[in-house]
């Protein structure tokens, strides 16, 4: 193979390698579906507004909800350990800047593992009527309190027990003669060790 022919086919292969490499992240990412808010929904200051998710078949048991505004720096700490199998939420608006730049980020924010977002949503001013149709909050589904401007120093508005990972703790059996042996064992180290030492 000639030297030029060599590096047009690395050069291409790289580029292959990282356009997989994106798919493939991409693809991994998407851990839940967030149904609402969808792009035409405005939710309104003062009211309950739903939340709607469905979660793929994976080991994900609860997840952290934040909301972000992309005009402002900062994230809105909303809800922590949110039970992923409930698939809704209802988040209550009191006094949250209007815009038309929010959108709501499902994470791990232990590991930074960041499982979804929403599509970009408008809040309205507690003063304002929403144009459209919005889905109702839901009776029976836990809601949230969320109040004032962005702030990541503060702590998250709710935090729902803690969930069991699904991990089980596997103890191989152990027989009793594998007890006394390890027993023994320990017992005549612990002698020879007395005798060598004086």
């Amino acid at each position: 193979m000639r030297p030029q022919s060599f590096s047009r086919l690395f050069a291409s292969s790289t580029t292959a390698f990282i356009v997989l490499a994106f798919f493939a992240m991409r693809a991994s990412a998407n851990y839940f579906i967030i149904s609402d808010p969808s792009l035409s929904v405005q939710w309104s200051n003062g009211a309950a507004n739903l939340v709607t998710w469905q979660k793929a078949v994976d080991d994900i048991n609860g997840f952290d909800v934040e909301i972000a505004r992309m005009s402002t720096d900062g994230l809105t700490l909303v809800a922590r350990n949110v039970p992923a199998s409930a698939g809704k939420l209802n988040l209550f608006l009191q006094d949250v800047p209007a815009g038309d730049d929010y959108f709501l980020i499902f994470i791990n924010s232990t590991h930074g593992v960041m499982h979804a977002t929403s599509s970009r949503f408008t809040i309205l001013a507690s003063s304002a009527s929403p144009t459209g149709t919005r889905p109702s909050p839901v009776a029976g589904v836990p809601t949230v309190t969320v109040s004032g401007s962005p702030n990541p120093t503060m702590q998250f508005s709710t935090t729902f027990p803690a969930l069991a990972s699904g991990a089980q703790l596997v103890l191989p059996p152990v027989h009793a003669s594998q007890l006394v042996l390890t027993v023994l064992g320990v017992a005549i180290g612990a002698a020879w060790t007395l005798v060598l030492g004086s």
